[in-house]
């Protein structure tokens, strides 16, 4: 284990914007960090618990990092140190309507946005519990941002009338932006930022959670011992061991399922508008077309983008896509429901295909997705025939749920508001009409 020390000089302390830059970092460093200060301790990677240190103007951390290079884990969290709590120009508040808000985004966007003045995000945040939809968006007049989720709607009617009450920023707190009409942002001068990537791992971790859930029938399992009964008869599983895994979509949630496949000795192959040589390289994966990946894989697992029309990716899994595949196959989708035909889906498990199929995400889940139905009658009728099927589970829209996620969309979103606040470029976090 090292050590090193670190004197505040910050006017504002150890605020929540250095705070969250040094938890991003140690996220992904291979050395545990812990920092002390007046009498408390926190884990490097946690936000909340950095910032009830208080540590404040003149406080000193004692920060130590113990694990893989050490030395470079302390200079890495010191340079992040001096960058964020430098002096800064002090910039207007930025005042940002929160649709679709729950108790944890509360969590963490209320405490990294408490502070107000030098260096900090300078950011007023109005909750509403609604989504952003054409009957909800007068919310946003007098705003200057809104800040929306995966289930809100911004179609082009959303766009303009944010464009009349003079909103010029969208907030996306989440990668995708399908829901989003870029075209109509752009007409109406409305930048559109992203979170292009809060934690890989997470979905990753997911989607291989649900697919074994699904895979050794756990999901039936535990019902069954609850009801007392031991019997094995309808919980066969496969073992994943020597198996193929067929990656869709090898971006940074493509490549960490390729690699968790990987460790249960799995053979990779999978397939990408895009093909990154550096994981070929690598010996990670091998690229193929989309008919040979559908062919040949044991386990097909969907990460890519959801993009519309004659050379996008709705609807990738189709009727034709699913009859290329083995009737044995398992197929998990943490990307977008889109990219799955579900009537087709349907049609296929009742003719006996798939051994298992686990999705957490669908074609017309938007109704149900973060929202509490237990007290009502099941009248989805995607949900209720998927559910149906004794070879799917269904989670909701939770691949991205971790606490490290959380904090990361956070901290991004914060970012990305602060960066248009002082005119600065959102780069990849801006998202643009083709």
């Amino acid at each position: 284990m090292k050590q090193i020390t670190y004197k505040i000089a910050n006017p504002l302390g150890m605020h929540a914007r250095p705070a969250a830059f040094v938890a991003q970092a140690c996220v992904a460093l291979p050395s545990q960090i812990v920092i002390k200060c007046n009498g408390k301790v926190a884990n490097g990677d946690n936000v909340l618990q950095i910032l009830a240190l208080n540590a404040q103007m003149g406080s000193v951390l004692e920060i130590s990092a113990e694990g893989g290079d050490e030395d470079a884990a302390l200079e890495t969290i010191r340079k992040e140190l001096d960058n964020r709590l430098k002096s800064y120009k002090e910039a207007s508040v930025l005042k940002i309507a929160f649709f679709g808000a729950k108790d944890y985004d509360r969590i963490f966007f209320s405490e990294l946005a408490r502070d107000v003045g030098e260096g900090a995000y300078n950011a007023d945040i109005k909750y509403f519990n609604s989504r952003l939809t054409p009957e909800t968006v007068g919310l946003a007049k007098g705003f200057d941002a809104v800040c929306i989720f995966v289930n809100d709607e911004a179609p082009r009617v959303v766009v303009e009338t944010l464009h009349e009450f003079g909103v010029k920023l969208i907030l996306l707190r989440c990668a995708g932006f399908n829901n989003v009409d870029l075209m109509a942002a752009r007409e109406c001068g409305i930048k559109v930022a992203r979170v292009p990537a809060y934690s890989p791992y997470a979905v990753a971790e997911h989607a291989m959670s649900i697919i074994m859930c699904c895979n050794r029938r756990l999901h039936k399992a535990y019902n069954k011992v609850k009801d007392n009964n031991f019997a094995l008869s309808g919980l066969l599983g496969v073992d994943l061991h020597n198996k193929v895994a067929g990656i869709v979509g090898t971006g940074k949630i493509g490549q960490c399922m390729a690699r968790i496949c990987k460790g249960f000795g799995m053979t990779v192959i999978a397939w990408d508008a895009y093909p990154n040589q550096g994981l070929v390289d690598e010996g990670l994966l091998t690229y193929v077309g989309k008919d040979e990946l559908f062919a040949k894989s044991d386990l097909i697992s969907l990460h890519a983008p959801l993009i519309m029309g004659p050379s996008g990716t709705y609807h990738l899994i189709d009727a034709d896509a699913i009859a290329k595949m083995k009737n044995t196959a398992m197929l998990v989708n943490t990307a977008r429901g889109g990219l799955i035909d579900t009537e087709a889906l349907i049609d296929a498990l009742k003719q006996g295909k798939f051994h298992a199929v686990a999705l957490d995400v669908y074609e017309g889940e938007d109704a149900n997705v973060y929202t509490d139905h237990s007290d009502d009658y099941l009248n989805n009728d995607v949900t209720a025939r998927l559910q149906m099927f004794p070879n799917v589970v269904l989670t909701s829209h939770q691949a991205f749920f971790t606490r490290e996620a959380l904090q990361a969309i956070a901290a991004v979103t914060l970012e990305n508001a602060r960066n248009f606040n002082e005119g600065v470029d959102l780069g990849q976090a801006e998202c643009k009409a083709n």
